[in-house]
């Protein structure tokens, strides 16, 4: 049986999304997602290496949605509470009843943190996963910790 997930996507945004892509590219999982148009992302467009999908739509909000509405479900990761951007993500996965999971590293050890994703990928069958949290500006912490996570949730592939 396959490591779950199959295909990662996020939204490009520095920080927690651009961790994500890194690690799926580095384990060789199909990744993707939705961004706005002019690939636009807090350090500049995002670079053509990432092959993201742009929306017709510069809001971040229409590209969050999109990811949503796309994926079997949202991991969440943060350092504290949902604020700004992320804090919509979790909104917009309620109102689009979709399976989201939070993790504040604040709360929760990294070890705690990956099993409680593996359980979570178990238990809703979640084979493309949507993954957001805090830019990169607002959490210095977040790329290495989503990477990490990600790497080892996702590290043992058959």
């Amino acid at each position: 049986m396959h490591a779950l997930p199959t295909r990662i996507i996020s939204g490009g945004q520095t920080g927690a999304d651009r961790a994500a892509l890194d690690a799926a590219r580095a384990l060789g999982i199909p990744y993707g997602g939705w961004l706005p148009r002019g690939r636009r992302t807090e350090d500049g467009p995002l670079a053509g290496h990432y092959r993201l999908e742009e929306m017709a739509s510069a809001r971040y909000r229409d590209r969050t949605s999109k990811n949503i509405q796309e994926s079997d479900g949202t991991l969440i990761v943060s350092f504290g509470p949902l604020t700004g951007g992320s804090a919509l993500t979790e909104a917009l996965s309620i109102r689009h009843d979709r399976p989201c999971l939070h993790l504040d590293l604040d709360l929760i050890t990294r070890d705690k943190a990956a099993t409680a994703a593996k359980k979570w990928l178990r238990e809703y069958s979640i084979t493309t996963l949507n993954v957001a949290g805090p830019r990169a500006s607002g959490e210095p912490r977040i790329y290495q910790a989503v990477k990490e996570l990600i790497l080892t949730i996702c590290g043992q592939r058959q």
